[in-house]
Parts: structure tokens; C-alpha cells; sequence
């Protein structure tokens, strides 16, 4: 019951994407970034972790590229079933990851989990009690129980709910950002 109710949401919010257009998106992900970067958390983080976006995603690459050699940049790497992390370290030393086409890092696996203060999580949704309902492979969820990291999910106004269904395996944020100020 509980995976027929996320699969039905990540359709509704997979539709919802579709009525934006790539250069609307990235508009609403800057509002979203002014918002961060204006937290105490962020300013006194030295190493954050971050994604490189999918096009129907919160835009990332702007704010990777901008904070490139002022923080300790990492992003998400998919083997397999888990997240391997990796340093960012410049565009050029991006390649097309073999699970979802989207680039990801080279270079040696960052096995220092400890060391990241702040944690940007992509999702699907998110509701008002920092529930998120990712794409289902529990990618996410599996990485983050491992951290006491600041875990900041990002989203759309759109994608913010009342309530998102959630397992016991699920990890909550510690906050959700979204666009709404954007008006």
C-alpha cells in the first residue's frame, strides 16, 4: 500500500515537473541557494555535500561551480546500490556515471563522511515535518543514517506537502528550502 502511494506521488510530481521549463527551474534553484547560503551552517561549513542535477531537478551546477575553492566540494558518485562519494574538483573532471547519464566525478572515493557539515539532498518531495520521499532506491536514506551532518533537502514549492508517505528506513531532514519566497 505504503509503494503504491509513493510510486501514484512520484508520477503527480514527475507531471508538475514537466509544465517548467529548464530555464524556470534554474531561476527557482537560485532563490533556493540565496536562501542557503545565507544560513549560519552554511558560512561556517568547510565541506558540503552537494549533487550534480538532473534536468528536472533543483539546478545544482551554479552553486557547485560558484563554491569551488571556497569549500570542500562532494558529490554523489551511484555503484551499484550505494552512493560512492567523491571530491568535485572541476568540470573537466566530470564523466557520464553508469547508472542515470549524469556526470559525477573521477578521482578517488572520499571516505570521510565525518568531515561534511552540510548535506544538500535532492528529492522527489517533501513534506512540512522534513519527511522526503526520494526515487526509490533508498540511495539517500542509506548514506545519510551514517551522518550527523546538516541535511538541508531542496525542492521546488510544488514539491513541499503536507505530508509524504514514509517507511521506517526513511531519513528526515533537518530542513526542507524551497522557492516559495520567490513570490
Amino acid at each position: 500500500m505504503i509503494n503504491a502511494s509513493k510510486t501514484e506521488l512520484r508520477k503527480i510530481i514527475r507531471d508538475k515537473k514537466k509544465q517548467f521549463s529548464l530555464a524556470e527551474k534554474k531561476e527557482k534553484s537560485a532563490v533556493i541557494f540565496n536562501q542557503i547560503e545565507s544560513l549560519e551552517q552554511f558560512r561556517n561549513a568547510k565541506t558540503i555535500m552537494a549533487y550534480w542535477s538532473m534536468d528536472d531537478e533543483v539546478h545544482t551546477h551554479d552553486f557547485v561551480l560558484k563554491f569551488l575553492g571556497k569549500k570542500q566540494i562532494i558529490l554523489p558518485v551511484v555503484k551499484g546500490d550505494v552512493l560512492e562519494l567523491k571530491e568535485f574538483t572541476s568540470k573537466t573532471n566530470m564523466m557520464i556515471g553508469e547508472s542515470y547519464g549524469i556526470k559525477e566525478p573521477e578521482g578517488e572515493p572520499f571516505n570521510e563522511i565525518d568531515k561534511i557539515d552540510l548535506i544538500i539532498v535532492p528529492g522527489v518531495a517533501f513534506d512540512v515535518k522534513n519527511n522526503r520521499l526520494g526515487r526509490g532506491k533508498a540511495y539517500y536514506d542509506n548514506l545519510l543514517i551514517k551522518t550527523r551532518a546538516l541535511k538541508v533537502g531542496v525542492c521546488f514549492d510544488f514539491q513541499l506537502l503536507n505530508s509524504v508517505p514514509v517507511e521506517e528506513h526513511d531519513v528526515k531532514m533537518d530542513l526542507v528550502i524551497t522557492d516559495f519566497n520567490n513570490g
